[in-house]
């Protein structure tokens, strides 16, 4: 048997449950989940291993109308996700009758790439509502396979594993059998960090912050890490911190017990908040911040 390898991509507007596929395909929580649109910012990938094969799957930023310069950068990663696709997973689900960016629609409608359209959410609605939508998108997207799922339940993902297998080309690896992802561990710690911020913070608070880890020791028993929270205003840098510094202790405490669990031993963690003006809106920032 020849070994098959390739990129699945995962593309769709933000808050369809892509990262929640993700992290199910892979079996790793690789990818930050919460409840608010567009926290994905990255382009992630995750890599299954087996004797035969290797699958690296991506997921993508929420697909959007660009707002901010972070936006279009973001809205770039899903681009050369379209392109360098063997095959396409476009997730959807029971709610939606449109993509957010039109163009996202023409590219997936032309492309020459399999696609496989997974309507998501399925556990929230009733079967006449799911045969509604895959009839919907069966005329948007004639060539599509259509599977109804739920990620989060974990539903029916078995379908996806054996149809994605089938379409993969023959190639020889093109990652070290035993990696996992092609990210460094200080971005999963950030993102983790960044997580917390979105569950703990309203409105404008999460999408204007970026976290770096700035020092990394490890230790035998213990980690020590830095960790800087940029805000694009003073203005934000007292809601991150908040009364006394209770919000940002909070964040802390909640960010620690998640890095523990996702490396496997104790950590010191230290956090900061700085000002970085108008970050989201500077190509060179953005550029300092791998966007």
């Amino acid at each position: 048997m020849q070994h098959k390898a390739g990129f699945v991509n995962i593309i769709g507007n933000p808050n369809v449950g892509k990262s929640t596929l993700m992290n199910r395909l892979v079996g790793e929580r690789l990818s930050i989940i919460t409840s608010k649109a567009q926290t994905t910012r990255h382009r992630i990938l995750g890599i299954v291993n087996d004797e035969h094969y290797q699958v690296i799957f991506s997921d993508t930023p929420g697909v959007l109308v660009p707002h901010y310069k972070l936006h279009e950068n973001m809205m770039q990663f899903v681009n050369t996700a379209l392109q360098d696709a063997d095959v396409i997973l476009f997730v959807t689900d029971i709610y939606e009758s449109t993509i957010n960016h039109p163009d996202v629609l023409t590219r997936l409608q032309n492309t020459s790439k399999p696609v496989i359209l997974l309507l998501n959410k399925i556990d929230l609605g009733d079967q006449k509502k799911a045969e509604e939508k895959a009839n919907y998108w069966h005329e948007q997207l004639p060539k599509a396979e259509i599977l109804p799922i739920s990620a989060l339940e974990g539903f029916n993902l078995e379908p996806i594993w054996k149809r994605v297998v089938e379409l993969l080309p023959e190639n020889p690896p093109y990652y070290d059998k035993e990696e996992l992802t092609d990210r460094p561990l200080r971005f999963f710690i950030s993102e983790m960090i960044r997580e917390k911020i979105f569950q703990n913070y309203n409105k404008e608070i999460p999408y204007s912050t970026q976290v770096e880890i700035d020092t990394y020791e490890e230790g035998p028993k213990i980690d020590r890490m830095r960790a800087v929270i940029y805000v694009e205003r003073a203005t934000q840098k007292g809601i991150i911190i908040g009364h006394k510094g209770e919000k940002l202790k909070k964040v802390g405490i909640e960010a620690r017990k998640e890095i523990e669990k996702f490396l496997g031993k104790q950590i010191h963690l230290e956090m900061f908040v700085k000002v970085d003006e108008n970050w989201r809106q500077n190509e060179k920032k953005l550029k300092n911040y791998g966007y």
